[in-house]
């Protein structure tokens, strides 16, 4: 293999989805809990989870003069709550069903005075089941973990590039586990129509925040087949959007995603794939910026 596909794992959905729906599963618990100690941040940046050096952490979290985070240590598979007074409670990341999880982590918070009450139906999965009744989802290959974090890391580095781009609005890099996608979005500055909605589980204030202000958002997402894709698109969508010009060569409109999107092989198998994922950051957002007549020179350095 080249140095491409050695530093880009692949990321056949085929072969891990039992263990990404898991996963997926255990982040909402965790996103959950942040959620409910944060007070609402714009366009939710209160709820997501980060990339780190051993996998994912909701960052610190302050309650009642302490701080706790809660993180997924993917380096030797293992959950982590660390508290500001030194206390700590971990549990190993194995085939757990979702329900012994999740009664595994509110036990663990409860037993460090961080008892914390959570909706337990996941959101934005159809046909959800309520994670304390959830004995259905219970995969969990290290390898196949290991490969997506691996995967994120390479990403977060391209995606922070394309951010450092922008000086007007713009989010973190960060992992929504809704869907277990890593986005970054840029805003215009302008308002935006109340969005329609529509996701599972996910009421119409959920996406009236999330997506108050015209915005351009990129990502990856690691479905639906093949080895997931990237993806860009734009709320509201512009007139002319979709019909835009492109690239790299295998980036398309997606009409039923509604989106632009780029298998993530194709990123994965380039001689360079930081610059392939360039190519369609940059291209992508000039088509939502030029279709919505964003003001461009104040707002990209």
């Amino acid at each position: 293999m080249n140095q491409a596909s050695t530093t880009w794992p692949a990321l056949s959905v085929a072969e891990w989805h039992a263990t990404r729906d898991t996963l997926q599963l255990w982040t909402q618990i965790v996103g959950k809990i942040r959620l409910a100690h944060t007070p609402t941040t714009s366009h939710w940046w209160n709820v997501p989870l980060y990339v780190t050096a051993r996998g994912l952490s909701t960052s610190m979290i302050p309650v009642d003069g302490r701080g706790f985070q809660i993180d997924f240590d993917f380096t030797i598979h293992e959950l982590d709550i660390t508290v500001s007074d030194g206390q700590q409670r971990t549990m190993r990341l194995e085939a757990w069903p979702v329900a012994v999880f999740y009664t595994n982590v509110m036990a663990m918070l409860e037993d460090l005075g961080l008892a914390t009450s959570i909706w337990t139906m996941p959101v934005e999965i159809p046909d959800a089941i309520p994670f304390e009744k959830d004995h259905i989802h219970a995969s969990y290959d290290r390898g196949q973990v290991d490969r997506f974090w691996r995967a994120l890391i390479e990403m977060v580095r391209v995606f922070e590039q394309f951010r450092a781009e922008f000086v007007g609005k713009v989010s973190p890099v960060h992992l929504f586990w809704g869907a277990l996608d890593l986005a970054v979005t840029r805003f215009s500055g302008r308002g935006a129509p109340p969005h329609p909605g529509g996701a599972p589980n996910c009421g119409p204030h959920v996406m009236h925040e999330a997506y108050s202000h015209e915005v351009s958002s990129a990502g990856y997402w690691p479905g639906p087949d093949g080895e997931g894709v990237f993806y860009s698109y734009a709320y509201p969508e512009p007139d002319g959007f979709r019909s835009r010009s492109v690239a790299p060569h295998g980036a398309h409109y997606d009409e039923a995603l509604n989106e632009f999107v780029l298998p993530y092989e194709i990123v994965r198998t380039a001689s360079d794939p930081d610059a392939v994922l360039l190519e369609f950051l940059h291209t992508t957002y000039a088509a939502a910026a030029d279709a919505a007549r964003w003001d461009r020179a104040a707002l990209e350095r």
